[in-house]
Parts: C-alpha cells; sequence; structure tokens
C-alpha cells in the first residue's frame, strides 16, 4: 500500500502526518484537541485531513480513549475535553471515501515500539504518562486490543485506595495521581493551577513541593510496572508522553523500581520514536490489517 495519512488525537493535542511504507513521516503538523464540543473536534479533523485526502491511500487514527465499533469513548472523558461518546469513523469518512483503520493511541505506539526492538522481545509493555496515563501490551508478538478495545488501559489499575477520585469514576486509579492532569492539579501559583510542564520547571528549579509530586506520579508508574510484570513476566517496558519523557522523569521510575524486590523489576526505556510512536504505529498496523 502507499503513502498514509496518520492522525494520533490525545487529550491535549492532534498530530498529523504523511508516513510513507518505510514509516517515514513528512508534512508533520499538529493542533490544540478541542475541548467539550463534537462540532470542534469535527472541524479540527477536517483541518487536518483535508489538504491530504486526494495524496494518500488510506487513514490511520490513533486516539485516546476507547475505539469500540467506530465509536471513541473513555474511561475518564476529561480526557477527550468532555465528550462521552464520538462517532469517530463515520466523521473521518464523511471527509474522505478512503480505508480508515482506527485504534487506541497506546497500543498503535506499543506497535512501533515493538518494531524497534522485535528481534529482542516477544512481550513489552508501552506506557504513556501524558494528559492521561494509557498504554499498549504486546503478547507473544501480538498486539492485544481486546474485543471491547479496552487492552492496555493500565492507568486504570489502582494505586492508592484512598487516594484521589479518578474521572473513571474509580478513587485511586495510576491516572489520577500520575498523569500530567493530575500533576498539574495540585499545585497553584497564585489561585490558578498549572500545567505538568511548570510543575516540572518547579521541581527542576528546587522547589520542594514541586519535587514531591513528580517524585510521587513517578512511585506511582513504577508501582503500575512491577504489577504488569509479575502478571506478564514481560521483556521490557517502553516509557512515552510528554510527562514520561519529560527530563528527568525516567531516572525518577527507575530510582523507584531499584526499592523494590527483584522479582518486580522489568527493564525500561524511553521510547524510541518519542513523540511520534502513535503516529508511526498506527500507520504500520493499519497496513498489517487492511
Amino acid at each position: 500500500m502507499g503513502k498514509a495519512l496518520a492522525l494520533d488525537i490525545g487529550g491535549t493535542k492532534i498530530a498529523a502526518a504523511l508516513v510513507a511504507e518505510d514509516g517515514q513521516l513528512s508534512d508533520r503538523q499538529q493542533i490544540i484537541t478541542p475541548r467539550g464540543d463534537a462540532t470542534q473536534l469535527s472541524a479540527a479533523l477536517e483541518k487536518l485531513i483535508t489538504p491530504f485526502r486526494d495524496s494518500v491511500e488510506f487513514i490511520a487514527v490513533a486516539s485516546t480513549g476507547i475505539i469500540n465499533n467506530g465509536r471513541l469513548t473513555a474511561l475518564n472523558p476529561a480526557n477527550l475535553g468532555g465528550l462521552a461518546d464520538f462517532p469517530l469513523q463515520d466523521c473521518i469518512q464523511s471527509m474522505a471515501h478512503l480505508p480508515i483503520i482506527l485504534i487506541n493511541d497506546g497500543q498503535a505506539a506499543a506497535w512501533a515500539e515493538y518494531q524497534a526492538l522485535r528481534d529482542e522481545c516477544n512481550n513489552a509493555l508501552f506506557v504513556t504518562v501524558s494528559t492521561g496515563v494509557g498504554g499498549g501490551i504486546i503478547w507473544n508478538k501480538k498486539l492485544l486490543i481486546g474485543q471491547n478495545g479496552l487492552a492496555g488501559h493500565i492507568g486504570h489499575t489502582a494505586f492508592d485506595p484512598q487516594g484521589p477520585m479518578c474521572g473513571c469514576g474509580r478513587r485511586g486509579c495510576v491516572e489520577s495521581v500520575a498523569s500530567g492532569s493530575a500533576i498539574g492539579a495540585v499545585m497553584h501559583e497564585g489561585k490558578k493551577t498549572i500545567s505538568a510542564a511548570r510543575v516540572f520547571e518547579l521541581a527542576h528549579s528546587g522547589d520542594i513541593q514541586a519535587q514531591q509530586v513528580v517524585n510521587q506520579s513517578a512511585t506511582a508508574i513504577a508501582s503500575m510496572l512491577a504489577d504488569i510484570h509479575i502478571a506478564l513476566d514481560l521483556d521490557v517496558a517502553i516509557l512515552g508522553g510528554s510527562v514520561g519523557l519529560a527530563e528527568g522523569y525516567l531516572e525518577k521510575v527507575i530510582a523507584t523500581q531499584q526499592t523494590l524486590p527483584n522479582v518486580y523489576r522489568v527493564p525500561l526505556k524511553l521510547a524510541h520514536h518519542r513523540q511520534d510512536s502513535g503516529l508511526i504505529g498506527v500507520a504500520l498496523w493499519a497496513r498489517e490489517t487492511l
């Protein structure tokens, strides 16, 4: 198959790029994800799709949330800007009469990262720590999606039963402590909450509270990795997302892992494709499945 248009719909940004058969990206662009309005999301997608729909053979879409029967939902609707249900496939099909493949962004990223490691592992976990916390699982060299698209929603494993209420309705999920949204929500400048990026800036400058917030996030991720590893006996875990890729974050997670018994420690590395794992992975996955 020829060139693809890949979209990566996140809680903060929507990225788009043309992807060649060898996985190389071109014409990459990125816009802010609209919040809470289906009409605005449709308009944003049309803005990205229209210039390229006549020059590609298919469209591959990775999105935060759950992709099931072409519809986009979420365990935590806040990560979709409040959208609880969106007809993603029908929306895109109305803009471009092309074959369309849709999967979760963590699943897509896992597939891309596995391709970079496939001679080294059979079982891998991709973890994205960004607006939310998600992931993708490669098991026996196959990508797990699940009959309802749920596979890899590792951010909704439990970390602290007495912790904050998660947007999914369960208390103390990893996402409610470790995500970029959670990191920003617990700190203020004046009367306003701040972004996760700003918390990291403060932590690097020596702010004790900011350091504690970032450390708590890394501790939650390390705990989650231990749980998934003891359940699946992973070969490797790969860390991505805006928080996961932030300077020093990997080292904090690894430092927490070192406090655990050896059996709970899984080798951990940063995403090879950095912020483009979802774009590349969904295009590669589409070529496998179309």
